[in-house]
């Protein structure tokens, strides 16, 4: 319930550069995931379980911050509808057909993007340790290596697609990592580890594109597609994790790492995707 009405807000408070807006919102949890690795093996893997508690104090600074902001966008909103006069602001008018379309392309470039994130995100400790017999500890420090990486594709993936357009950023980020992927099964650990940055980096640039391209498709229905979009990332992401787990028992991981690793060439679809964000059409009041 939290990310449609959050990223909402963080249009909203845009100053019309979505893609950044939505790459700074995202950026939060990512970056929360990439540390989450190294509080294991510093924190929790030494001290046990109860070491965890210390970081509830950063949630309780959490707490305090978006009550802030709730107030703040209250405020806001209220503003702008009391300012609000003469003629609405200019939107893209696109076919409904043509809409539908659209979002069935992303769905499909949704599904290639969480589920091989889920293969690396969820499995990519136990391929270290099963494949190159690195320790638990230097395991997660792997790990960290990549979801540091996701971080920093998410932040620039959103100011990148203002300045080139959401289009080019998702062809990039999708179709253009399968080459990594492809070979990321067959590499030696240095490789593996500069494979996997690489990857992190790339792939995940996508996401505040992807979304802000479905917002651009249905600009009236900002939270609707948010939420839409938000869940299907959840959802992927753990059904993902949970049939590549059970491919894992009956296979091998490494198995799971070579299937996978083709999921990206769905990016092909991207082909279908109109043009938007660009052409404006005023609509009068």
């Amino acid at each position: 319930m939290f990310h449609p009405e959050s990223s909402r807000l963080a249009r909203f408070a845009s100053g019309g550069s979505h893609g950044l807006a939505q790459s700074l919102f995202q950026i939060g949890g990512n970056a929360g995931s990439a540390i989450g690795p190294l509080i294991a093996a510093f924190l929790i893997l030494p001290y046990g379980r109860q070491s965890i508690g210390l970081v509830a104090l950063i949630t309780l600074i959490a707490m305090f911050l978006m009550f802030r902001v709730a107030l703040w966008y209250r405020h806001q909103h209220l503003s702008s509808a009391a300012r609000r006069r003469g003629p609405e602001p200019a939107v893209t008018v696109l076919p409904p057909r043509v809409v539908i379309r659209a979002m069935g392309v992303l769905l499909i470039l949704m599904f290639s993007k969480f589920f091989y994130l889920a293969s690396l995100s969820s499995y990519y400790t136990f391929y270290l340790m099963k494949k190159f017999g690195v320790a638990p500890e230097a395991a997660q420090i792997y790990l960290f290596v990549f979801l540091f990486a996701a971080a920093a594709g998410t932040l620039l993936g959103g100011p990148i697609g203002d300045r080139v357009g959401r289009k080019a950023v998702i062809w990039v980020s999708i179709l253009g990592v399968a080459p990594f992927t492809i070979a990321l099964p067959f590499a030696d650990l240095p490789w593996t580890c500069a494979l996997s940055f690489v990857i992190g980096f790339v792939i995940s640039s996508a996401f505040s594109a992807i979304v802000v391209f479905a917002q651009e498709l249905a600009p009236q229905r900002v939270g609707l597609v948010s939420g839409l979009f938000f869940g299907l990332a959840f959802g992927f992401g753990g059904l993902g994790a949970a049939v590549l787990g059970g491919l894992a028992d009956q296979y091998s991981i490494e198995a799971v790492y070579r299937l996978c690793a083709y999921l990206p060439l769905l990016g092909i679809v991207t082909v279908f995707l109109p043009n938007v964000g660009r052409r404006r059409t005023a609509i009068q009041a």
